[in-house]
């Protein structure tokens, strides 16, 4: 039964294995190894791996190679391997690392998982209440400061085929929020976002790509302080759910990269007395829930 749900097993003195003889290992530690495929026999890279022992704790964990592998020292005992990829069924087993030896489990074939239930065709909007859009950022080139804004609308239109979606937001750039006034102020000032003359800022995609399981690409125009360039939203889809009223909702999670210059927000009055304020980059996180448009 163990050989069966592990898949192939590796031959002794497979050049694997034999690259894994010439790790040094303490006296009392083993090594726990295996290779990570999909279904068609290809590496699963970036695959997220944990070893837990008998108690359930966390002894090492990580992510595979770019050729699926797992490699991990270990003091001698029994555990259990869990490996998770994005788009496959998790996959446990149990494992005993022998002192001075090697737990070998050979390859690991994930299977496809089945992506949740994509959002009915039809208007749909952004619910604030329980949505966030956040930012994370370097101040003065060491601290990182966190931040949200606390005033945007959204609305999305879902088409019969999910790629010829479009969405559009519009973000209160005054409602900027990161728990400290004076930063704030100057964030909101001319030197920045410069919300007189800019007070919003606007997202509109029409283009969804599906990058496999739950996983999809939504690129789009991001227009900040004046200046429009093209954007791709990392996403997550996390399905669909019950609100207390009953009422149905979808989730997603999504990430993005922004270089401040490639909006002009170059800071000149404190870059010119050599004061790096905030970092080149500047990472937006956004937890989205969405309902039919009412």
């Amino acid at each position: 039964m163990f050989g069966r749900l592990l898949g192939k097993k590796a031959r002794p003195g497979a050049p694997f294995h034999s690259a894994l003889a010439g790790l040094p290992v303490p006296p009392t530690a083993g090594l726990l190894s295996c290779r990570v495929l999909d279904p068609v026999g290809g590496p699963v890279k970036h695959a997220e791996f944990a070893v837990t022992d008998a108690s359930g704790r966390k002894v090492v964990g990580g992510e595979t190679d770019p050729f699926g592998t797992v490699v991990a020292t270990v003091p001698s005992g029994d555990y259990r391997l869990a490996v998770t990829a994005e788009g496959f069924t998790p996959f446990h087993s149990p494992a005993t690392v022998p002192e001075g030896g090697h737990a070998g489990l050979g390859d690991v074939t994930l299977q496809m998982s089945q992506p949740p239930q994509l959002p009915a065709p039809g208007d749909w909007e952004v619910e604030p209440m329980h949505s966030q859009i956040g930012f994370t950022a370097r101040h003065i080139g060491m601290a990182r400061i966190r931040g949200r804004f606390n005033t945007f609308a959204g609305a999305v239109r879902i088409a019969d085929r999910m790629e010829d979606s479009a969405m559009h937001v519009v973000i209160d750039a005054a409602s900027i929020d990161t728990n400290v006034q004076m930063r704030d102020d100057h964030l909101r000032s001319s030197d920045f976002l410069d919300v007189g003359r800019y007070p919003t800022l606007e997202f509109y995609s029409d283009r969804f790509v599906h990058r496999g399981g739950s996983r999809w690409g939504v690129s789009g125009a991001l227009t900040l302080h004046g200046v429009s360039r093209t954007v791709t939203l990392d996403t997550r889809y996390l399905g669909l759910g019950n609100g207390l009223e009953g009422e149905v909702r979808a989730a997603c999670r999504a990430t993005t990269e922004l270089h401040r210059e490639d909006f002009t927000l170059t800071w000149q009055t404190m870059l010119a007395r050599g004061i790096a304020v905030v970092g080149s980059s500047i990472e937006i996180e956004m937890d989205i829930q969405i309902v039919p448009k009412g």
